[in-house]
């Protein structure tokens, strides 16, 4: 058994298509959250890329959750999509103060920076936006352009110690590289059989015997399917490998 922690959800949490499968027939939206939090210790945050979030918000997510649960934001698309890392040094500063709740509370995971799949690889470009970010943040980049898939791209992650996410897109998939002190997967796919969920467990169990953090997101859908497929990995600590 592995020391270092597994976390587990999806991206988002609220969605009335999960009853009555993950969410209970009669439960009304505003426990969405609550009961989520019952049976993953995770969730990424959409909500951030379109717009900043208030300290109300993320004070009532807090209270929503037990301790333990972290939120994973995603970046502000002004950062990645609009100004693409250039001159977003005060709209950076900006952003990263919206989630001082979380980071007070001891809330805050790792913030994710997904690049649009037209951004090509401009690695200076990248190491000089990463040179202004704090050093007491985890932070991952998901790069959606096969151009930024070679050593030198992940040298500049290594410098800052900056998580590559390993995506599973349809279309693209991320290599597998380790250049940070913890492990980011966003599994994308529409559907995983149990033999290819048995496969990731086995990938994580592995970056956990080496002393790697790791969280695993699953990509929401019309369906519950990945909320259940987290539970099953994050149950597989007490009933074995899911292999």
């Amino acid at each position: 058994m592995t020391d270092a922690p597994l976390y587990c959800g999806t991206s988002g949490f609220a969605y009335n298509s999960w009853k009555p499968v993950f969410y209970p027939e009669k439960l009304p939206n505003t426990k969405f959250l609550l009961h989520y939090g019952t049976r993953l210790n995770a969730v990424e945050i959409n909500y951030t890329y379109r717009r900043l979030v208030s300290p109300g918000t993320l004070e009532k997510w807090i209270a929503a959750t037990p301790e333990g649960f972290l939120f994973l934001p995603k970046a502000h698309m002004k950062i990645t999509h609009v100004l693409k890392l250039e001159g977003a040094e005060d709209f950076t500063r900006v952003f990263l103060q919206s989630l001082e709740p979380l980071c007070a509370a001891k809330r805050l995971g790792p913030i994710l920076f997904q690049l649009a799949p037209s951004f090509k690889a401009d690695r200076e470009r990248l190491a000089e936006f990463l040179k202004m970010l704090p050093k007491n943040i985890q932070v991952a980049f998901e790069f959606r352009n096969a151009t930024w898939f070679d050593e030198a791209t992940y040298q500049v992650l290594r410098d800052s110690n900056i998580c590559l996410c390993m995506a599973e897109n349809e279309n693209l998939e991320t290599p597998h590289v380790i250049t940070a002190d913890f492990v980011y997967l966003r599994l994308r796919r529409p559907e995983y059989s149990e033999s290819e969920l048995g496969s990731i467990d086995y990938r994580i169990r592995q970056y956990r015997d080496n002393g790697y953090p790791t969280f695993a997101i699953f990509k929401h859908e019309d369906t519950p399917a990945g909320a259940l497929n987290a539970e099953k990995l994050l149950n597989a600590e007490k009933t074995g490998p899911l292999l």
